[in-house]
């Protein structure tokens, strides 16, 4: 028989006034207002429509969750959020299973059960899995407003019977409805899900932005998820805890920019990480039916640096464009100064890992994972030089789309892109400059920051300096962060301006801007120069 559950005000006799106590929910901690549900027509015309990404007879992976999984109807970052749901198919194999975002903002475990799930658990077919990671929208009034707020804990047989409010443009209904507790709506997933003849995994919560005693701070959803994982014997992958840990681990500052707008819904940084963290959590999960998804998994180690490390001697990881790597092969073509490293440092010593590429940004270096590769291979003593700016300019939202915002304030803003009609938040030079450098010192490594080499341009018998623009941004993050900083710019100008315009044409390759071998060897002597001036550490390295 099943208990009726009260709250302790709504069980008090009537007030002097003759009014009673009206229940509520749990409070709402994220300190924000969450999406409220947009109209279910609107939501199945964006969303597709369960079970239709099944790929003959494979199994189909349903991901159940509110804001943190996909943000907003859409889903598309067009208010700078993401949610984890939306990078979530980056880790599985295509071929062996498919990935269906199903979670919608605003969602609680009661609302998502009574509004979304009767459609996903008519599209379940034996061998499915799905994946529930819902809570953060269980808080509130029980039966007004967005009435979505189940009761705590996780007690089978708790049940509070409400009549929801429901204001219309002409009138005002209810309508009688049963609310359970928290860890009865994840149950009736779960049975639900296996009288389907399909997997249900439980995942506690994504982590909010919030710290407490130097941690950072876990809602007791995750403990009720875990607790309800363990009775009804289905696995579990605390989300909440692998994430945390990482984001303790990156600090208070940094961990600002994985979440956008306020404290709770992530950036595209941490809805990647969180996708991260979820497949880390299946790949590491010990439950003995969780065997074939976790054969599905893909790309869940770190991309590194292929590079050969020796023990005892630091790497030094070039980063850049074209004119730190181009094509360097062809003795008469256009070379980076990154391929002829081996002229001014001792690689008895060190180990030097061009990572540059050409044609790149350090927007467009970050977009693609190549700055990934770069952190997540740096240990402590490495050293790392950065240089950046060629290809920072430009149209942000068109053509190459690859342009940063000017200056080095801490800004960004959300551009529609025109190639793939995809949203990303932009930052300005500064921010991108500013995030390398933290990340290299929080793996111990040594950042240093080089300007950029001059173009072929005269003006008045000199040759271009851009230290009004890049000049100036450059030791801005200088001040704004002490990083070492050597101004290769200015020190291969000079040397151009005494040569003179014809002897310098030798020089470059091709157009103004690309180095011949010759112009590479040049900016690779002023990198030593530059180190030497400062007194770098790794001048020592040098030969």
């Amino acid at each position: 028989m099943k208990k009726i559950f009260l709250l302790l005000a709504a069980m008090m006799a009537l007030t002097a006034m003759g009014q009673t106590t009206r229940p509520q929910g749990m409070a709402d901690v994220n300190k924000v207002t969450d999406l409220t549900l947009d109209s279910l027509d609107k939501v199945r015309q964006a969303r597709v429509k369960p079970g239709s990404s099944r790929r003959g007879s494979n199994p189909v992976l349903f991901l159940v969750g509110n804001s943190t999984m996909r943000n907003g109807t859409l889903g598309n970052g067009n208010n700078g959020q993401w949610g984890w749901g939306y990078y979530a198919e980056e880790f599985f194999d295509k071929n062996k299973i498919t990935v269906e975002n199903q979670a919608l903002g605003g969602t609680s475990s009661r609302t998502f059960y009574r509004l979304l799930w009767p459609e996903i658990r008519e599209a379940l077919q034996p061998g499915d899995w799905v994946i529930i990671s819902i809570g953060h929208n269980d808080n509130g009034p029980y039966d007004t407003g967005r009435a979505r707020a189940s009761i705590p804990g996780i007690d089978p047989d708790t049940v509070l019977h409400v009549n929801v409010q429901e204001i219309h443009r002409t009138d005002t209904t209810y309508r009688a409805e049963d609310v359970y507790s928290y860890g009865g709506y994840l149950r009736r997933f779960i049975n639900e899900t296996r009288q389907a003849g399909a997997f249900p995994v439980l995942m506690s919560l994504t982590p909010r932005n919030a710290w407490e005693d130097g941690r950072v701070v876990r809602k007791i959803h995750s403990t009720w998820c875990q607790q309800v994982a363990q009775e009804e014997q289905v696995p579990y992958i605390d989300l909440n805890d692998i994430s945390a840990t990482k984001l303790e681990g990156f600090g208070a500052e940094k961990m600002n920019y994985y979440f956008f707008g306020d404290k709770i819904h992530t950036s595209r940084f941490g809805a990647m990480m969180n996708a991260r963290s979820a497949a880390e959590g299946i790949a590491r999960c010990d439950h003995p039916w969780i065997a074939y998804l976790k054969s599905c998994l893909v790309n869940v180690e770190l991309p590194t640096v292929d590079v050969q490390r020796e023990e005892g001697k630091p790497v030094v990881f070039t980063t850049g464009d074209s004119t730190v790597k181009n094509s360097d092969s062809d003795p008469n073509g256009m070379w980076g100064w990154g391929a002829v490293a081996s002229d001014i440092f001792d690689t008895r010593k060190i180990t030097v890992a061009n990572c540059a590429m050409a044609g790149r940004s350090c927007r467009t270096f970050l977009n693609e994972g190549r700055w990934d590769k770069v952190y997540n291979s740096i240990q402590p003593g490495d050293y790392v030089l950065i240089q950046f700016g060629h290809n920072d300019v430009g149209a942000i939202d068109s053509l190459k789309e690859r342009a940063d915002i000017t200056g080095t304030a801490d800004s960004c803003h959300v551009y529609h892109l025109r190639s793939n009609g995809k949203y990303e938040v932009v930052y300005t030079f500064g921010w991108y400059l500013r995030k390398f450098i933290n990340d290299v010192r929080e793996k111990g490594g040594t950042p240093i920051l080089v300007s950029l080499t001059p173009r072929n341009i005269w003006r008045d018998g000199h040759i271009e300096r851009r230290n009004d623009t890049y000049g100036r941004w450059y030791r801005e993050v200088v001040e704004q962060t002490g990083v070492a900083f050597v101004d290769v710019h200015n020190i291969t100008a000079d040397k151009y301006d005494k040569l003179g315009e014809r002897k310098v044409a030798a020089y470059f390759n091709h157009d103004h801007t690309h180095s011949s071998l010759k112009g590479a060897k040049a900016n690779a002597q002023s990198v030593a120069t530059g180190l030497k001036q400062i007194g770098s550490p790794l001048a020592k390295y040098l030969k």
